[in-house]
């Protein structure tokens, strides 16, 4: 299945991706929440489908498309999760995850324009692949268990002003939570739609130009060892939303560095979960 979001800000609704048309779900679910996931929505909207799936109304294609998840309770990311990457960055692979957050507020939909914050002058870009939870987990036994736990996948765009991130003193999470740095979708694909988790595609362009171009096998920690691991340290919720991290290609690791710009466009594709784009104001 494909779980996508539609409608204007504050008034998003459900619904799904069937044969490449967005179709209407609102009269039968309230939303893809922590209420849907952690109440088996998954499993209702399958059978919901195998019987009015037909019948579901057309999303105009006006109509904005939403973030693929409602706001979730936690973002949670990972830094230095591609062997290529934290070459570029001069860094050492991590022997364990690097973890960090990301206000929730930054929640945007995927062809939103992402505003460049009013004091940075150094905002990139991360495409990553993006984990969703169907349900809480702490102190899970095994990354079997975390793989029955993964609602599904989509692309994120982890926006970073590397200013903030790494002039300013402190965490990084104040680089990381500007308004609109976490667009995600266009859909949430489950798993049993997506294929194989481990070896997808990854493509950014700035302008048209490629930028980040990678694959998810060359993750160092893959997405079910992270839910198993994070969940030794906390507490994830049903509808919650991890960003494991980016490839190499981003605009810190140039040189000189390329950082994003007002009028410029970045698109963000990864293989089997459709394609995002940004334009910067």
């Amino acid at each position: 299945m494909k779980l996508v979001r539609f409608g204007e800000k504050g008034n998003e609704k459900p619904g799904v991706l069937l044969n490449g048309k967005r179709k209407d779900c609102s009269h039968e679910f309230e939303d893809w929440n922590r209420a849907f996931f952690q109440g088996d929505g998954l499993v209702k909207l399958e059978n919901f489908l195998k019987n009015h799936g037909d019948g579901l109304p057309d999303v105009p294609e006006s109509v904005r498309h939403a973030s693929c998840i409602a706001r979730p309770g936690m973002i949670m990311c990972i830094g230095l999760n591609y062997s290529d990457h934290a070459k570029e960055s001069n860094m050492s692979l991590p022997a364990e995850p690097i973890i960090f957050g990301k206000a929730t507020n930054t929640m945007n939909g995927p062809f939103d324009d992402v505003s460049i914050p009013l004091k940075g002058d150094k905002t990139d870009y991360e495409i990553e692949l993006g984990v969703v939870l169907k349900k809480d987990v702490t102190y899970l036994a095994s990354e079997a268990e975390a793989e029955a736990a993964i609602a599904g996948y989509c692309i994120v765009n982890d926006l970073s002003e590397r200013a903030f991130q790494l002039e300013r003193g402190g965490q990084w999470i104040k680089g990381k939570s500007c308004p609109g740095f976490s667009p995600a979708g266009p859909f949430l694909c489950t798993p049993d739609s997506l294929g194989d988790v481990h070896n997808l595609s990854m493509e950014l362009k700035v302008n048209g130009q490629v930028r980040q171009k990678g694959n998810t096998r060359y993750m160092v920690f893959k997405p079910a060892y992270l839910v198993y691991y994070l969940s030794q340290f906390m507490t994830l919720e049903a509808g919650d939303l991890i960003s494991t991290g980016t490839p190499a290609g981003v605009a810190l690791g140039m040189d000189p560095p390329a950082y994003l710009q007002k009028g410029d466009v970045s698109e963000l594709t990864i293989e089997g979960l459709g394609s995002q784009k940004q334009r910067y104001i």
